[in-house]
């Protein structure tokens, strides 16, 4: 339908960059009025929030997104200006197409087709959209969810539309994702002459044993759902810029993103083990982004996976790979949380795009989910 391409373009206008949400739930919350849409706008620090509610009895279908998007980055580097959507050899280019307006307009046309044929629908069909999943996630879908509880109101399926496809749509379902912890370390040493070490302690040399314990550790196997935990350095830092001067600090950033087979604390533990192993003077502090879940087969898995292989004749497959995502806040309402949204090639890339084909398909997959969740 050419109106989630126009709505998704719409969107792409805006300069959303993280924080800012530039109008986009204003122009969602519109659209969205005339099908008897309550809207409730949700302001947390610098944040925009919207949630939005058609209907008052459960079970409640929440489409759940963001219309933040990353930098562009170097504008020259663009084929044509990221916020100034352009549609070249059946691709729509443009900060957000992929990651995630294109998804977002689907939810809105999606609705309106569902609606149209099923005005008396079962249920409630709300959108929870926040400005804040590419920034500290701090005042967004979290604080709508704390929000939401403190008015009893529960959300029972919650489709979030981040891309998650990965050759075509619907092909990768994501029904959970790994927990993420990073650790930001700092080694003491004393600073000295390079060519008296004796009268200096070097903290990258002290470190370096540590590092390569903890990169070499099998935290564990993963199970059917999740991969292995994975202990990845990201950035690291000592030294004055100098050839000869041994180095006062060592700074060190971490992350570890975990499956259901560790627990955070049972991480911290281990990681402050094999430091205090080794001797080194050094301080730690930690940032839990998310806990791992995982939404086992129910209703929602069902449905998707169904709505995908009418639309597509895709058989999609079930996976908790990538990132984190918003669902880390909203499945520990106990609601089932599966991501379904375009292909995530070129996502927070130079010229990220998405097919012009997919906008349609997707916005046909989401009605079939709301049609077969929310009608008798």
């Amino acid at each position: 339908m050419p109106e989630t391409l126009d709505l998704a373009m719409e969107l792409i206008r805006r300069r959303s960059v993280t924080p800012e949400d530039a109008g986009c739930q204003k122009l969602i919350a519109e659209r969205l009025a005339p099908l008897g849409f309550e809207a409730h706008r949700l302001r947390f620090g610098e944040v925009d929030n919207l949630w939005l509610r058609r209907g008052s009895a459960g079970p409640v279908l929440a489409f759940a997104g963001h219309t933040d998007v990353v930098p562009p980055g170097p504008l020259t580097q663009w084929t044509s200006d990221p916020f100034t959507p352009e549609v070249r050899d059946g691709m729509l280019y443009g900060r957000g197409a992929a990651d995630m307006k294109s998804s977002i307009a689907a939810f809105v046309t999606a609705c309106e087709a569902f609606i149209r044929d099923h005005p008396d629908h079962a249920g409630s069909i709300a959108l929870l959209i926040t400005s804040d999943e590419e920034g500290p996630s701090v005042d967004g879908t979290v604080k709508v969810v704390e929000w939401l509880e403190q008015r009893g109101e529960r959300i029972d399926w919650c489709l979030v539309g981040e891309p998650s496809s990965t050759e075509r749509i619907g092909d990768v379902i994501k029904n959970g994702r790994r927990g993420s912890l990073t650790g930001r370390l700092r080694v003491r040493g004393r600073q000295g002459h390079v060519a008296y070490p004796h009268l200096a302690d070097n903290p990258v040399h002290r470190a370096l044993p540590a590092l390569a314990e903890l990169a070499a550790v099998e935290w564990d196997r993963g199970n059917e759902h999740f991969p292995p935990t994975s202990f990845q350095i990201a950035n690291i830092q000592a030294g004055t810029g100098a050839e000869n001067v041994i180095p006062g600090e060592l700074d060190v950033m971490f992350n570890l993103r975990f499956s259901t087979e560790q627990t955070d604390e049972g991480i911290r533990a281990r990681v402050h083990g094999i430091l205090d192993h080794h001797g080194l003077d050094y301080t730690l502090d930690w940032r839990l982004s998310g806990h791992p879940f995982l939404t086992a087969e129910g209703e929602l898995v069902a449905a998707s996976r169904a709505a995908i292989r009418e639309i597509t004749e895709t058989d999609s497959t079930l996976s908790t790979a990538g990132g984190t995502s918003d669902g880390r806040f909203i499945a520990p309402t106990g609601a089932q949380v599966v991501e379904l949204g375009p292909v995530n090639a070129s996502i927070h890339q130079i010229d990220e795009h998405v097919r012009v084909d997919d906008l349609d398909t997707l916005s046909r997959i989401y009605a079939a989910i709301l049609t077969r969740l929310l009608t008798s």
